[in-house]
């Protein structure tokens, strides 16, 4: 057998305050060929494990100092550690495994420990640990690809979309007219592939947490004001009017009403201008409306986060019911014969949820549909004079 495909020996951390329940588990394991770390407390239990990784830990649960619970609490709020699988070891009864279990264990043995069911747990976990792992690595090699892929297909495609432009400008010559049209559909056909390239690299920062947000105070209805300038003769070659609408939450009235939110103005613009040119593409007549419901508390209130909310609503096609839990999952297109790739809103509900907010939608066939933002606003202190 190659060197590379050894089989990997795991790697278990066994913590207890008594000496001779360690040398007991340590038998044990050792002889079922398992590799044995040992620690006598939880604070050189949780400095081996940051310095290095086990693939399961055995955590007694009394222990002087810091007991198994704080361990295991202490283990699961590391976000740098992978999971690691734990086994409490307890010689209490429900109570105590309820309480280990609520801190982040994955399982758990009384004492006094019977060998063949902690080794039938401790293998039970392992494959636990060993199927996460595999999950993971096929995530990276997922990620790495779809990096990979967006990267090196961007290079041809925005090569293509300005020799198209070239051609459609005559900067090699004069083309017939009867080309005219058809490079002008080679150059829409070009940019549609390349718009879901971008997406598909913008889900995969997102996904990979390799996407980094600049934060600023962001006026949602001066972005909504640019969204639909902008989008405003798309609609009118469709025959659909675009309707803003500005309103007040039901928070009550007071000095400290606002459209502000806090979060990166190019990804928040983003989701509105998926959301408008979805509603634009799937409406064949009637109307888009925009409402802007700002965040609105009354001086004297106790409130600590109130919303800005953006509904986008149309006299559309609808969506069916079935449609709707999937509707913001990876590539999950709808019926409809104009669905996209499938991928703007699963980026809008990643963008939203970035920014502490929520992203929904209520829709019936034929009946349009009503998709809502809501986003935490900036609220400005007020001062009593």
């Amino acid at each position: 057998m190659p060197l590379d495909q050894t089989p990997k020996i795991d790697r278990i951390l066994a913590v207890d305050d008594s000496p001779d329940n360690l040398f007991l588990v340590q038998t044990i394991l050792e002889d079922s060929g398992y590799e044995i770390y040992l620690a006598e407390d939880g604070i050189t239990a949780l400095a081996q494990i940051e310095h290095s990784p086990p693939d399961l830990i055995l955590l007694d649960v009394m222990m002087p100092g810091m007991d198994g619970y704080e361990v295991t609490r202490r283990i699961r709020r590391n976000k740098k550690l992978a999971h690691i699988p734990i086994l409490l070891i307890t010689a209490h009864g429900k109570s105590s495994v309820v309480e280990g279990l609520d801190a982040g264990a994955d399982d758990f043995i009384r004492k006094p420990v019977d060998v063949d069911e902690l080794l039938a747990r401790v293998r039970s976990l392992l494959r636990l640990k060993h199927s996460i792992d595999e999950r993971e690595h096929m995530m990276r090699q997922r990620e790495d690809f779809v990096s990979r892929l967006t990267h090196d297909l961007r290079t041809p495609l925005v090569a293509a979309d300005r020799m198209l432009h070239l051609i459609l400008q005559d900067a090699f010559g004069e083309i017939p007219t009867e080309l005219y049209e058809a490079v002008a559909t080679m150059i829409r056909s070009n940019q549609n592939l390349l718009h879901m390239v971008n997406t598909l690299l913008e889900v995969y920062r997102h996904e990979a947490g390799r996407k980094n947000l600049t934060f600023s105070p962001c006026n949602l209805q001066d972005m909504v004001q640019d969204v639909v300038q902008e989008l405003s003769p798309l609609a009118s070659d469709r025959g659909l009017t675009l309707a803003v609408e500005s309103e007040e939450s039901e928070s009550g009235t007071g000095n400290n009403q606002t459209t502000t939110v806090l979060g990166d103005y190019i990804e928040l613009r983003r989701v509105l201008t998926n959301l408008v040119g979805n509603a634009i593409k799937f409406t064949d007549e009637g109307e888009i409306s925009i409402r802007l419901i700002a965040a609105s508390v009354k001086p004297a209130s106790r409130v600590t986060k109130s919303w800005v909310t953006v509904e986008v609503e149309d006299t559309g096609v609808g969506i069916a019911l079935e449609e709707q839990a999937m509707l913001f999952e990876w590539f999950r297109q709808g019926n409809h014969k104009r669905s996209g790739s499938g991928l703007g809103l699963h980026l809008s509900r990643r963008i939203i949820e970035a920014h502490q907010g929520t992203i929904e939608v209520q829709s019936e066939p034929k009946q349009g549909s009503v998709f809502t933002i809501r986003l935490p606003a900036l609220l400005k202190p007020s001062f009593k004079g």
